[in-house]
């Protein structure tokens, strides 16, 4: 039996987020069908993040065993090739790709192995809204300031308790607790408008904690709130103080770490792919 660790990538614009449901089209589900179909027997993948629908992933990584004897560059082929099954014909390409798969260690899991995560959130703002791009970013009419919007942040960088950024419906957890090791705001133009990016990367996020935080940093950026009402929010442990979740078409996740140094260095440094 061996041990796979994939990278993957996906538009989750028609997925019903990552977690496999009876009835619905999920990221999980379109994986282990090619996957089950090119290793000859029922595959079963464990993702480091259940995104949900609607969110899009750069750098997913998911691990799955199998009996299979076939050497990685090919799963990654054969297994795109069915992912991409009747839209090559098409002229199209698919919405999920296998970007990589290595073998790693019996005992490495996915999941419980990763120590960080880097998240990306993308705002477009403009007088109107592009309808070609409505499943890329969330799309404001009013633009934020980038320089509130990195005061405001500052607030957020650092071990606290993220109570304020988590909403009802997640998984319990035994602790609110998180680091956040890095948290940088960018922005450029896209033709359509101006691009503002958040990206965060941390030891590990509460339940729809990045989306309130993109919402909690607009109102900031638009001077509905000081930058230091943030340090007020994450102290009173109360959601209803902090922005609104921010649709989940504007996020991202970027990249998984296995390494403290790795994610170190991550933090430190601009995901470029815009």
């Amino acid at each position: 039996m061996r041990n796979f660790l994939l990278t993957l990538e996906y538009d989750g614009t028609s997925f019903h987020g990552w977690q496999k449901q009876p009835g619905r089209r999920t990221a999980q589900g379109a994986l282990e069908s090619a996957l089950s179909h090119v290793c000859r027997a029922e595959i079963a993948v464990d993702a480091v993040s259940r995104t949900d629908a609607g969110v899009h992933a750069y750098g997913q990584r998911a691990g799955f065993r199998t009996d299979s004897p076939i050497p990685p560059d090919r799963l990654v082929i054969a297994a795109n090739n069915i992912l991409c099954s009747g839209r090559a014909l098409a002229g199209k390409a698919g919405d999920i790709r296998v970007r990589a798969a290595e073998p790693v260690p019996d005992g490495f899991h996915a999941r419980f192995d990763a120590v960080g995560k880097k998240y990306i959130y993308k705002i477009l703002s403009s007088p109107s809204p592009d309808i070609f791009l409505r499943d890329r970013y969330w799309q404001t009419q009013e633009a934020p300031e980038p320089g509130l919007m990195a005061a405001a942040a500052e607030h957020i960088k650092g071990t606290h308790d993220f109570k304020s950024f988590q909403s009802a419906g997640g998984n319990v957890r035994a602790t609110t607790v998180r680091t956040v090791h890095g948290l940088e705001i960018y922005r450029w133009d896209t033709g359509a408008g101006m691009a503002t990016a958040i990206e965060v990367t941390g030891d590990g996020f509460l339940y729809n904690m990045v989306r309130i935080i993109a919402g909690t940093l607009y109102l900031a950026g638009i001077g509905k709130i000081g930058p230091d009402s943030v340090k007020c929010i994450l102290e009173s442990g109360e959601r209803k103080n902090a922005g609104c979740t921010a649709p989940p078409q504007g996020l991202y996740l970027a990249e998984v770490y296995y390494s403290e140094a790795e994610m170190a260095m991550a933090a430190a440094r601009h995901f470029v792919r815009q």
